[in-house]
């Protein structure tokens, strides 16, 4: 177990958060609390979703885009809160990237349903995490919960959450809309490349991970 340990510190000092502490700060501990302010707010942001994408695929555009802004600003503040009352929580590890991803895919299937992204960039975006699902089972069977978040990751999703509504803006045909069309475009793929990137990351570290835990019999036996 104290292999298994010192692994996944190492894999977690890939995170900002997590190098910190490792490089001297206030040691961060992640408890089984489920009950935290944190933790509301993503749960709050899962409630947006369906909302979110009545919102796009009605064309309440003006109305999505305060929404998502409200999504991005809750996701900085429930890490800001969780990092200085230290009330980082399990719970809060699997419900922030799952309020994530699920923005993404309601804004991917309701700009794709308009027209407004070509189904080759969803499909692009939604492969992805695809390629990550047997990532977790994997980790499951070896003893581990889901990696920490990569802050590639973090910066990818804030790319992509920033371009989608400014595609939204895009669609008329003034030039304040083909300005927002253009960024939009910009964030939307330097987003999917880091993506991608973030998710090349995580399956190396789950691949050292699991190499870990499968040597660690072999050197109990010979302790």
């Amino acid at each position: 177990m104290h292999n298994r340990g010192r692994i996944a510190g190492r894999v977690e000092v890939d995170d900002p958060d997590a190098g910190v502490a490792a490089a001297g700060g206030r040691p961060s501990s992640v408890s089984d609390r489920i009950v935290t302010l944190p933790n509301a707010l993503s749960a709050l942001r899962l409630v947006g979703v369906p909302f979110f994408l009545w919102l796009v695929l009605t064309g309440h555009d003006a109305a999505a885009v305060i929404v998502l802004m409200v999504s991005g600003f809750t996701d900085w503040l429930d890490g800001k809160i969780a990092r200085k009352w230290n009330q980082m929580s399990h719970v809060g590890q699997l419900l922030d990237p799952a309020a994530d991803r699920l923005y993404i895919l309601a804004t991917l299937i309701g700009l794709t349903a308009r027209g407004v992204v070509p189904l080759w960039f969803t499909v692009v975006l939604v492969g992805r995490d695809v390629l990550l699902a047997p990532t977790i089972p994997l980790l499951k069977r070896h003893g581990y919960g889901p990696l920490p978040v990569h802050f590639l990751g973090k910066a990818a999703t804030f790319n992509l959450l920033a371009g989608f509504p400014l595609l939204l803006l895009g669609e008329g045909a003034s030039f304040v809309s083909q300005v927002a069309h253009a960024f939009g475009w910009a964030f939307a793929i330097w987003g999917t490349a880091l993506y991608w990137w973030a998710g090349v990351l995580y399956v190396e570290q789950t691949r050292q991970v699991v190499a870990a835990a499968r040597l660690e019999p072999t050197r109990a036996a010979t302790a």
